[in-house]
């Protein structure tokens, strides 16, 4: 069989997810930004739509484990959503205060 014309497996959706997983996580680590955190953040729950959908495919199904993929991904989509949201919220409320989003800037509490 040829590789290039092979139809794309369950495998295939895994590895993608597990590159945005571990980008994200790299992205989290290194980003000294706030928005580039949030980013960061981002890629790590793509990551795991794409392995929860992968999981829920029809090669993988057992009806009897109740497992619905793309239901969980639109679950993390919604609560990328919110946390987006209130990140975003927070970030400007801390540029008002700082004058910049430098994440090493958030070591003080103002009581």
């Amino acid at each position: 069989m040829n590789p290039l014309v092979d139809p794309v497996s369950v495998s295939h959706y895994l590895a993608v997810g597990a590159v945005l997983f571990v980008l994200g996580v790299i992205c989290m680590a290194t980003k000294r930004n706030a928005l580039g955190v949030l980013m960061g953040i981002e890629l790590v729950l793509n990551g795991a739509n794409i392995n929860f959908v992968a999981f829920g495919s029809k090669f993988l199904r057992n009806d009897t484990l109740g497992l619905d993929g793309e239901l969980m991904a639109l679950f993390v989509i919604v609560l990328a959503a919110a946390e987006a949201a209130v990140a975003l919220a927070i970030a400007l409320n801390f540029y008002n205060n700082h004058a910049t989003i430098d994440v090493d800037h958030a070591d003080e509490l103002k009581g």
